[in-house]
């Protein structure tokens, strides 16, 4: 029997608890739980408190999950929820990620109100995004384009936008989506035009690593073909020590017994980019995501991402 109410850790934007909530009602519902035996923690984490800079400018990925990790480790809290994106390749000592959940939208939405796709975008027209990676795709395929840095969570950066801030800008659409916010999404980014971030649309539970009865507790809400296709994007992005701070984007979808990966590596403005397709077993994402990330280091050369710093 539970003893004590399970804790979740998590920040305290709109979508960081919708996601919260939702693992606890996957919690409940599995275990049979009343909801009040599940209790929700705010921890506000350094990502939430810088909003005037680029994030990449204090170190990039960890921000948004630092002092929820400490939490964890501390005893504070049971479980950490994440979006898998914003989590570090490389734990803590003494924390794992057991579960991954079924993966949502992977696409980037374009939200605008002055063209219905990016290449309807007047010439000179103003793009905001927080994202390296976005930020160098579409100067790849639109060079005649402004882009800005453009923080905040989903309302704040759709405030911004209906304030005419910038001329447009993009989201994830699993996001957007999980907030009830799809008829914001002006059309949608195919990932054969913008490949996404590492792990996009995938929320994970971490864990204390000698937690063997939560692990246990989790086990059933994990969803293998994205535990899978994170694992490998996740390689990938550790042989290249990406963050934040590098335009990099992946993609690993589970088609059978078939895993499909590619990968991408840009210049911030996106003048050069580097990029694969390639495909193995499941059992080797590892392997998939890591010799991706290699090949393209040897395609771009050992100071290729360095102009992301």
């Amino acid at each position: 029997m539970q003893s004590h109410k399970i804790k979740i850790g998590t920040r305290g934007s709109p979508l960081a608890l919708w996601q919260a909530h939702h693992v606890a009602d996957l919690l409940a519902n599995a275990e049979d739980l009343d909801p009040n035996d599940i209790a929700i923690e705010i921890i506000k984490t350094s990502g939430d408190q810088i909003q005037d800079k680029a994030l990449r400018e204090f170190g990039g990925k960890g921000l948004f999950t630092k002092e929820i990790e400490d939490a964890l480790l501390a005893g504070d809290v049971d479980i950490a929820v994440h979006s898998m994106k914003d989590v570090q390749t490389v734990l803590p000592d003494g924390l794992s990620i057991p579960t991954i959940l079924p993966r949502a939208d992977v696409r980037d939405a374009f939200i605008s109100h002055k063209a219905g796709t990016l290449a309807e975008l007047s010439e000179g027209a103003v793009v905001g995004t927080s994202s390296l990676r976005r930020q160098a795709q579409v100067q790849r395929m639109r060079p005649d384009l402004e882009v800005v840095t453009y923080r905040g969570n989903v309302q704040t950066r759709l405030k911004k936008l209906e304030d005419g801030v910038v001329d447009a800008t993009f989201l994830a659409a699993a996001g957007l989506k999980r907030l009830g916010y799809e008829e914001h999404i002006t059309s949608y980014m195919e990932t054969s035009d913008m490949l996404p971030a590492v792990a996009q649309g995938a929320i994970g539970i971490e864990v204390r690593a000698d937690d063997r009865d939560m692990q246990d507790r989790l086990k059933p809400l994990n969803d293998e073909p994205t535990a899978l296709a994170i694992t490998a994007e996740r390689a990938f992005l550790k042989a290249l020590d990406g963050s934040c701070r590098t335009p990099i984007a992946a993609l690993a979808t589970l088609s059978g017994d078939r895993l499909d990966f590619s990968g991408m590596i840009l210049k911030p403005d996106g003048s050069e980019a580097h990029e694969l397709t390639s495909t193995g077993s499941p059992a080797e994402a590892i392997k998939i995501g890591t010799d991706a990330g290699i090949e393209l280091l040897q395609r771009g050369g050992a100071n290729f991402l360095e102009t992301g710093a």
